[in-house]
């Protein structure tokens, strides 16, 4: 199957030309050379939609250190952008660019690329899932934001990160959990795999805590969360979602209907997107002629 996200080419190209000094990232693509520049750190801002959102001191000014010592080995990647109090957005490589403001220096080693925000998401995604730098909270909602951001499905994720559908659905269940259970896993007091066994229960927080205090193993969460009261959000998501056949069926008579592929996408609640997509600005005036009639 063809890929939809236009990456994979290119990067040992780039590697060539940077004598390897690149980021370690198997997504880099494009036609345009890059080169790397000296970026001033009051050009750069930080991406939004960074999945990382926990930065320790400690280990920033541990990276500090290092670079006060031998400077930034290897650069970051950024895209240009417009709009922004910043000329500059850091696609991978934050915390490179935090510890070198705390190092003191000016400039940093970046690669500049023209990329898309879905493919900035996707680079983002993948390089922090390769080094294992996010923790379980900010895994689950870095998928969920290329879903719903992107117009991505379960499959879509699956073949961008490399993982399995069980895998991704498992910890997706995470977004479901309160803040407050969140904040749990996050400071490493309640395990990822208690919490996603908790994620259907209304009362999380109550569980979360009887499930610290207790010390209760994972094998006897699961009878614990069945006797109790499961969550609205859990029965509607469950209770609603199309199965494949139906969704390929639907799909199906959309295509008869108007000539075009059409993807469902359907999201927690019911709501969701129906993507149709045209190869030629002639079939998308054709399609555009069509819905309005």
């Amino acid at each position: 199957m063809a890929s939809k996200f236009g990456l994979g080419k290119g990067l040992s190209e780039l590697r060539a030309e940077m004598g390897g000094n690149i980021p370690d990232i198997s997504v880099l693509t494009g036609a345009e050379r890059v080169v790397v520049k000296q970026i001033p750190l009051v050009q750069i801002g930080a991406n939004p939609d960074q999945p990382r959102k926990t930065f320790t001191e400690g280990e920033l000014a541990e990276l500090a250190a290092s670079i006060r010592e031998k400077g930034v080995l290897q650069p970051i990647l950024l895209r240009a952008v417009t709009g922004r109090p910043y000329m500059y957005e850091i696609v991978a490589g934050e915390r490179r660019f935090r510890a070198s403001k705390m190092a003191g220096l000016s400039e940093i080693p970046a690669l500049v690329k023209t990329l898309t925000n879905e493919n900035a998401m996707e680079i983002a995604l993948i390089e922090n899932v390769q080094r294992e730098n996010l923790n379980p909270i900010e895994e689950a909602a870095a998928y969920q934001n290329l879903m719903e951001k992107c117009g991505y499905d379960l499959g879509d994720v699956t073949r961008l990160i490399g993982k399995s559908e069980s895998y991704i659905r498992n910890i997706m269940r995470l977004t479901n959990l309160n803040d407050s259970v969140k904040a749990m896993v996050e400071r490493g007091e309640l395990s990822a795999s208690a919490a996603r066994t908790i994620a259907v229960a209304e009362n999380q927080e109550e569980l979360a805590h009887k499930i610290i205090n207790e010390k209760i193993p994972v094998s006897e969460i699961s009878n614990i969360v069945k006797q109790g009261v499961r969550s609205g959000k859990s029965r509607a998501f469950s209770s609603n979602g199309i199965d494949a056949d139906t969704r390929n069926e639907i799909q199906a008579k959309i295509k008869s209907a108007l000539g075009v592929s059409a993807k469902l996408i359907e999201r927690r609640g019911g709501a969701g997107q129906i993507v149709l997509s045209f190869s030629s600005r002639i079939q998308m005036h054709e399609l555009i002629d069509k819905l309005c009639k």
